[in-house]
């Protein structure tokens, strides 16, 4: 998505480290094509996971940032107008504001793992920005949020008492250092494209997926 930023269509980038990142060409081992259009940087050593036909985007969000949760009511449904079944979105929690608490990233890794987590990632978004409860996701808070989404409160709990939530979590943090994802919200596409600071604009992402969905079609 190039020209306009995402905060021209009501989102913004949170920032912690901007830098503008040109296309970058490395090696053959690299695995990504040469002829793809747009703004982003190829991750060394990062492998490619990329499907002929279907671009997998992983999003580097915090629930805290504002401009997370514009990305995910505006940015997110755009690409999907865009380009339908042919995405495949899966969100990473990357805290980058700091003094939260971490209870959501372990909610929606916990919803995840019951097979609902883009329904908790919109109900943990919703509940911080917009109902203004971004402080103690109490175990009350918590059943109501955890019904919404049609979980069992008690399996769920359970779930989040083993650990396996907050390890996922701290997976998460990590792949996002290892990328050195710079602010929130950034993408990484098929693996080892990435995509963050002033590139995440409307027009630069659609370029590139529609570029990735083009040389598909060539071979």
């Amino acid at each position: 998505m190039g020209g306009r930023q995402f905060r021209e269509r009501g989102s913004a980038i949170c920032a912690v480290m901007i830098w503008t990142m040109v296309a970058l060409w490395g090696s053959p081992a690299i695995a990504v094509p040469l002829d793809i259009q747009g703004k982003f940087e190829v991750v060394t050593g990062e492998v490619s996971t990329h499907t002929p036909g279907k671009v997998k985007v992983m999003e580097f969000a915090d629930f805290y940032c504002p401009h997370c949760h514009q990305f995910d009511e505006t940015g997110l449904p755009l690409l999907v107008k865009e380009f339908g079944s042919k995405l495949e979105v899966t969100m990473v929690g990357f805290p980058v504001i700091r003094g939260k608490l971490p209870t959501p990233f372990d909610m929606y890794e916990q919803a995840k793992m019951m097979g609902k987590g883009n329904e908790m990632k919109t109900v943990l978004f919703r509940t911080i920005h917009k109902d203004k409860i971004d402080g103690v996701l109490d175990r009350s808070i918590r059943d109501v949020l955890i019904r919404e989404v049609g979980l069992d409160p008690k399996a769920f709990e359970d779930g989040m008492a083993s650990g396996k939530p907050a390890r996922a979590v701290e997976d998460g943090k990590r792949w996002g250092e290892r990328i050195k994802v710079s602010s929130t919200p950034s993408i990484l596409l098929d693996g080892n494209i990435k995509v963050d600071g002033v590139n995440m604009t409307p027009d630069n992402v659609i370029t590139i997926i529609r570029s990735i969905l083009e040389n598909d079609k060539k071979k």
